[in-house]
Order: structure tokens, then C-alpha cells, then sequence
């Protein structure tokens, strides 16, 4: 009996570590880990990391409940078209910045706030995308528990890996220079999801 159980745990793991890998691997460098690191060289890193944890432990959820259907649940085009709107929208704000601005407006946003725009964000750029699928394909032949988890734990290390960078490596310059590159970011962004209906 504790050989088995032992077998289990030790699959448990290994599905673990195979999730971790392939969807960090998979994840990084991508387009979720750019939008944390734009946002946290404009806000405070805490409500960005908990707005992208919370966003990817509810697309692995569904990824894991419904499998690659919950990407069918609405038509593709919808989804690519609100992702186009919301990076717009965001890249022409940005861009719009003035030196007139004072820095302490962007410190002082309410971390709800921030939460909720990095959730959104996220949300609607990950859903029916390549991870979120590869996340229903492993719950398919690997206990589900363990692909949630391991998928979960590393999507966090990536967009914190994001944060960090954008802390550490865009904080150093201008904050109008920021701006404008988050600005162009956001609309290069929008581009691309509307090139993906073309």
C-alpha cells in the first residue's frame, strides 16, 4: 500500500515539474510577461503580481475543468477583438502622458485598481492562447490537480520574473520615456490581435 501510494505521489510530482517546465518554458518572453513588466515600471508590483496570479489561476482552473472547449465558448474573433480594444486603449493613454503630469497621480492609484487592469488584461490576452490549451491538453493525461498547480506556479514566476524587470530595468529612465514605450508596446500589441483576424 505505501508503495503505491508512494508511485502516486511521485507521479503527483512529475506531473508537477512537466507543467512547470513546459509552461514556463512556453510563457516566457510572451506577451502576459511584457504586460507586467510595462505595468510595473508605472505601478506599485504587489496588486500587478496578485491581478496576474489571480487571472492565471482562474484560466488554468477553467483550462483544467473545461479542457480546450472553454476556448469555443465564445467565437475567437470576439475575444481578439476586445484583447485589441483594451491594448489600444491603453497604448493611447499611455501616450497621451505629459510632463505636465505629476509622477505621485500614477503612485497614488488605488491598488484595486491596478489589480483589476492587470487581471483584465491577462485575462483577455491568455484566454483560448497557446498556454491555456497546452494547460487542458496535459489535464487530459496527468492528474489535474498537479497540472493546475504546476502551470500556476509558473506563469507566477514569469510575470514576477516581468515585474522585477520592469522595476529594476525601466524605472531608470525618464518617466515620459516609459510611458511612451509602454504606449507603443500596448498599440503593438493591439496590432498584432487585430492581425490575427486578417
Amino acid at each position: 500500500m505505501t508503495e503505491l501510494a508512494a508511485l502516486g505521489s511521485s507521479a503527483w510530482l512529475s506531473s508537477i515539474g512537466a507543467s512547470f517546465l513546459l509552461i514556463g518554458l512556453a510563457e516566457f518572453g510572451d506577451k502576459s510577461q511584457l504586460v507586467c513588466m510595462t505595468l510595473a515600471a508605472r505601478h506599485r508590483g504587489l496588486p500587478v503580481a496578485l491581478g496576474a496570479i489571480a487571472a492565471f489561476s482562474l484560466l488554468n482552473l477553467l483550462a483544467v475543468l473545461f479542457g480546450a472547449a472553454v476556448a469555443a465558448w465564445l467565437p475567437e474573433w470576439i475575444v481578439t477583438v476586445a484583447v485589441a480594444v483594451l491594448f489600444a486603449v491603453f497604448g493611447i493613454s499611455a501616450l497621451r502622458y505629459s510632463d505636465d503630469d505629476e509622477d505621485e497621480q500614477i503612485e497614488e492609484k488605488p491598488s484595486h485598481g491596478i489589480f483589476a487592469t492587470t487581471f483584465t488584461l491577462i485575462f483577455l490576452a491568455e484566454f483560448g492562447d497557446k498556454t491555456q490549451i497546452a494547460v487542458a491538453g496535459l489535464s487530459s493525461t496527468n492528474t489535474a490537480s498537479a497540472v493546475w498547480l504546476g502551470a500556476t506556479l509558473a506563469l507566477a514566476c514569469t510575470s514576477l520574473l516581468g515585474i522585477f524587470a520592469g522595476q529594476r530595468l525601466l524605472n531608470r529612465l525618464p518617466l515620459r520615456w516609459i510611458h511612451r514605450i509602454s504606449g507603443v508596446f500596448f498599440l503593438a500589441l493591439a496590432a498584432y490581435a487585430i492581425s490575427r483576424l486578417l
